[in-house]
């Protein structure tokens, strides 16, 4: 094996244009280190260049290196650096004409191992001149696919003026290793016919006939399925009729775009433009024709809730307009797809700052949020509580308040968002909605929710408390449904802290005050009555929670937090009558309760 170069190329040529391909390489060292790499090539000629042994890879030799003679490209999957210009011993390069790469990516950094003698699936893809790579060692799930190099802009069509062959090129010197491709998926487009086909035409005199009889026998069989389902599917688009013909007649309703649009703006809903995936759908980042970007929520078509969603959020939030409220721009209801368009949020969830501890995420959320920023990030979210629950003509009850449900613009203003589960209160002066499904999250729901089956003004606010105790404490809530009263919740160790006088203890170790030592104390008094807020808005008690009025008069300074016990109280119920909200309505009504069935 010492000292070869060889090719392996599709038999038909093709002009490029745009394709996507997977495969599945095992690269097995015979030496050590293993020696040289494989590429995957576009390539004028199919015929290797002589001397194209070593680090060479199959794709060049000395003379054609570097010259518009050797047109070709090259993503190079190197195992050795076999010279001072190479890249370390695991990397992916991109290279055009030339053994030397225009860009190149070390795969230290990922979970990546070429010559591990394990396969590895690659996926490739160009599109708009640029490439991108995907890697992974366990299968083609885009769950585990990891992004290996994004190229430049490269303009391939000046570089290759006719047609180019597409394959695998590889190599070896002193040092050998054995390279295997085991499997080869390719798509892609020649001048609008797809790559392979068939060039000897004396076929379509066979082929015509077994077509149109294909033709005749299938639009029968389609045109009787047609009419035995048109009234199921007329069923079924009347459900959303109803749903459009209530959102197009209302006054402030969103824009209805349609499917082409979003698919357009989005690239077809691609990988790499994926911002996050919830219960209900994937959200998209996309880019109008007028270059604004947008976020588009692809609800899930497996989603058992996912309509129900939709609904919820067309309906709810596109007739809300408020500065700290995720702005929806528009829908759309097209071929059985259900998509939410809005504004995009540059900075992207709150929960990716404050859990991040991964070097492996994006650099941005690799930022510290200092203390001034998370202050304003929890009144921003308790202004658009209070507008939801006192501000809207009819009350809204979100019923899903979370970190990863607060976005953060360019300027780190929150904004509330996903009304999936949102519900509207039908009359003014009603404070809750019944259910026969518990719904929120794990570690933000109220302990009476799994007893009265509502979801209230207090349910919202005590995920709110919860909301902020993360927010200065820099972790996540706990799982509530724990026995021992919930001892391994942030509720409770916060409160614990509390009666020992220690309970700025519990700020995020990343928050730092540099400030002289008297705003240092200043600053600890912040804290303390931002915690000290927070907990009353958990209490057990959902009579004693402070309204989101009261809420905001404390963090704005115009009055001071509730007075809370030194130890958590025990939940109790029926709830004991509120010793400070006099006059206020009571949003918690004794009486049967209802059904509940596991959401």
């Amino acid at each position: 094996m010492s000292n070869l170069s060889g090719r392996a190329l599709y038999k038909d040529p093709f002009k490029i244009a745009s394709f996507n391909t997977t495969f599945v390489l095992n690269i097995t060292p015979d030496t050590s280190p293993g020696g040289e790499g494989i590429a995957f090539i576009l390539a004028s000629e199919p015929t290797r260049p002589e001397n194209s042994s070593g680090q060479w890879l199959g794709i060049v030799n000395a003379s054609t290196n570097g010259t518009s003679r050797a047109a070709i490209l090259a993503v190079e999957f190197d195992t050795r650096k076999s010279s001072i210009e190479d890249g370390p011993d695991n990397h992916v390069g991109i290279n055009i004409n030339s053994i030397s790469s225009l860009k190149q990516a070390s795969l230290s950094n990922t979970k990546v191992n070429l010559s591990s003698g394990k396969d590895v699936t690659i996926r490739i893809e160009y599109s708009n001149d640029v490439i991108f790579v995907f890697g992974s060692m366990s299968g083609n799930s885009q769950v585990s696919m990891e992004t290996l190099l994004v190229s430049p802009p490269l303009n391939l069509s000046s570089y290759f003026k006719q047609e180019v062959y597409v394959g695998f090129s590889a190599s070896t010197s002193n040092y050998t290793e054995l390279n295997c491709v085991k499997a080869w998926e390719f798509n892609g487009v020649d001048n609008g016919v797809d790559i392979g086909s068939n060039k000897n035409y004396l076929w379509i005199f066979i082929i015509i006939p077994i077509v149109l009889l294909i033709i005749i026998i299938g639009g029968l069989v389609f045109f009787f399925l047609y009419f035995k389902r048109k009234k199921n599917m007329e069923i079924e688009e009347d459900t959303y009729g109803g749903i459009e013909d209530q959102i197009q007649h209302s006054s402030m309703a969103p824009k209805k775009y349609k499917l082409k649009e979003l698919m357009i703006a989005t690239s077809d809903f691609s990988r790499r433009n994926k911002l996050g995936e919830g219960g209900f759908g994937t959200v998209y980042k996309g880019i109008l024709e007028n270059n604004k970007e947008i976020a588009v929520k692809r609800v899930s078509k497996n989603s058992r809730q996912g309509k129900q969603e939709f609904m919820a959020e067309v309906t709810t939030i596109g007739s809300l307009h408020h500065k700290n409220l995720v702005k929806l721009i528009g829908w759309c209801y097209e071929s059985k797809e259900l998509l939410l368009v809005y504004e995009f949020m540059p900075k992207g969830s709150l929960d990716k700052y404050l859990f991040n501890q991964s070097s492996e995420l994006e650099s941005q959320y690799s930022k510290v949020l200092d203390w001034k920023t998370r202050n304003s990030v929890i009144r921003d979210v308790a202004q658009a509580l209070d507008y939801l629950h006192n501000g809207c003509e009819r009350r809204v009850l979100h019923r899903d308040i979370k970190a990863s449900n607060i976005m953060l613009d360019l300027d780190y203003v929150a904004k509330l968002g996903d009304f999936g589960l949102a519900r509207t209160v039908q009359k003014r002066n009603e404070t809750h909605h019944s259910t026969k499904e518990i719904a929120g999250t794990p570690g933000y729901m109220a302990p009476e929710t799994f007893l009265i089956g509502r979801a209230t003004v207090e349910t919202d606010v005590y995920a709110f408390g919860v909301l902020v105790l993360e927010v200065v404490c820099g972790r996540r809530p706990g799982n509530v449904f724990a026995q021992d009263d919930y001892k391994n919740s942030i509720v409770y160790q916060v409160w614990e802290l509390y009666g020992k006088g220690e309970i700025v203890s519990v700020v995020d170790k990343r928050i730092s005050c540099e400030e002289k030592e008297v705003e240092r104390v200043k600053w600890e008094e912040e804290i303390e009555i931002v915690l000290v807020l927070g907990l009353a808005c958990c209490h057990p008690n959902p009579n004693e929670r402070p309204s989101m009025k009261s809420v905001l008069m404390v963090l704005n300074g115009e009055a001071s937090p509730p007075i809370i016990p030194m130890e958590r109280p025990s939940f109790v119920w029926p709830a004991m009558p509120s010793s400070f909200k006099e006059g206020e309505d009571n949003s918690l009504i004794n009486g049967p309760f209802t059904q509940l069935s596991g959401r």
